[in-house]
């Protein structure tokens, strides 16, 4: 069988920065052993696969190890696709996902998507084992998200800094690991790691902004803040904190599309 595959760099407007995401529309499910055999040929962060469910589509996204909870990045490739590539003619997608209906919505150049915001706990338990795994000398508070912990730092040159020993960051018993700070030119800026899930630093994460958005909406005491993922390859967010909900807003480029071959 031959199947569309899509490459799109999400959270930018510029070729080769952002993340970039696979995503590969199906008629129907494959096997989960042929999607993470996909995912894993991609060897992107995330490959995206969507089917139709009535009128909206069912999401679903893998690592190149595993499949996950929640995808920023890949939910916004997908959704650039259906309303650039593949003619969906409404100003609003829906997505059934293993987090719930996620909403996406085109406003101009940007896509807007409506995530359940995380609920984080103080982790004091856990600073040494984090901050030993990050190779860091301090830690100015620690979170524990329902996916991630997040680290908060002194400052952007803290964050900046950072040189995991990602052996020590797969050990621990999530996800992955935040770390964030305010930012120089943004309101906050993040680094994020999950070697755990096959992808040492991630380029740019949406999922990730769910957990960092209401923390420095309390600490800056306004709901609409800028966000930047100084990655390598960095990527921009707007990111908005309404009740339990986050409004993370971007942009996307198209660098690839193609066909995939699979034998029956």
């Amino acid at each position: 069988m031959i199947y569309k595959l899509y490459q799109v760099d999400a959270f930018t407007n510029r070729l080769f920065k952002g993340n970039p995401a696979a995503v590969v529309p199906l008629d129907q499910w494959l096997s989960n052993e042929e999607l993470q055999a996909i995912a894993s040929e991609n060897n992107l962060s995330e490959t995206a696969f969507t089917i139709p469910k009535g009128d909206d589509f069912e999401l679903r996204w893998f690592t190149p190890a595993a499949e996950v909870r929640l995808c920023g990045h890949a939910t916004l490739a997908t959704a650039y696709v259906f309303f650039h590539e593949l003619n969906y003619n409404r100003n609003n997608i829906r997505f059934y996902t293993k987090s719930g209906w996620l909403n996406v919505r085109k406003e101009g150049d940007y896509l807007s998507m409506d995530f359940p915001a995380d609920v984080i706990v103080e982790a004091n338990h856990q600073k040494i084992i984090v901050q030993q795994a990050l190779n860091i000398d301090a830690i100015k508070a620690l979170y524990e998200g329902k996916d991630d912990y997040l680290v908060i730092l002194e400052d952007q040159s803290a964050v900046e800094k950072v040189q995991p020993d990602f052996r020590a960051v797969a050990a621990i018993e999530k996800r992955g690991v935040i770390v964030s700070a305010k930012g120089k030119e943004t309101d906050f800026v993040s680094r994020c790691f999950f070697p755990r899930y096959g992808i040492d630093e991630d380029p740019v994460t949406g999922s990730a902004h769910t957990t960092m958005t209401p923390y420095w909406a309390k600490m800056l005491q306004k709901n609409t803040l800028t966000a930047r993922q100084i990655s390598k390859r960095s990527g921009d967010l707007i990111c908005s904190f309404q009740k339990d909900r986050v409004l993370l807003k971007g942009q996307a480029k198209l660098y690839m599309k193609g066909e995939i071959y699979i034998d029956q």
